[in-house]
């Protein structure tokens, strides 16, 4: 697919086939979160790969109950290590979750780009995802993806008209 194409046309996506998606594909739309950029090239990420599917339940069940995400063939967990990320973003903030944010969405349009489906979760219990998964107590989730085979198509939910959302020179 064409970059554009691929950005215009990804969803979110809640309902999956039960394929599997081939090892050199997934290594593929993993690899892109890997070579994501990150403040000061630190990286400071590591991706949990769940395939198992008491795991997916499990931890679908901590994401507020969204008990569809099992249904993927895989959920990636991703987690941020804030005592490595730079900290002096703005002035005033950590890079951890800008870091992971970008990588997480290098992932997702890959798997876009592979004809897979996701959708972003940030809705989850932080602290039974980390016991569920083994995460230490100084590591923090971010967002974590279900990616599979999509069964449906979702319509065009529609987007802002660009002058609504950008403006030059100052804000306005």
């Amino acid at each position: 697919m064409e970059f554009y194409e691929v950005i215009k046309k990804r969803r979110s996506i809640r309902k999956y086939k039960p394929d599997s998606i081939p090892d050199d594909v997934l290594r593929r739309i993993l690899d892109a979160g890997r070579i994501a950029p990150s403040a000061k090239n630190i990286q400071p990420w590591k991706f949990i790969i769940i395939k198992d599917q008491k795991n997916k339940e499990r931890v679908a069940e901590a994401c507020r109950g969204q008990r569809w995400m099992a249904d993927a063939d895989v959920i990636v967990c991703g987690c941020a290590l804030e005592k490595i990320a730079w900290g002096r973003m703005g002035g005033y903030m950590s890079s951890f979750a800008v870091d992971l944010a970008i990588a997480m969405d290098h992932i997702i349009l890959a798997a876009a780009n592979e004809g897979l489906g996701t959708c972003w979760i940030g809705a989850f219990e932080e602290k039974r995802v980390k016991e569920i998964l083994g995460i230490p107590d100084d590591v923090r989730v971010v967002a974590l993806t279900p990616i599979g085979y999509p069964a449906e198509e979702p319509k065009d939910r529609g987007r802002k008209d660009f002058n609504e959302v950008f403006c030059y020179e100052k804000y306005s």
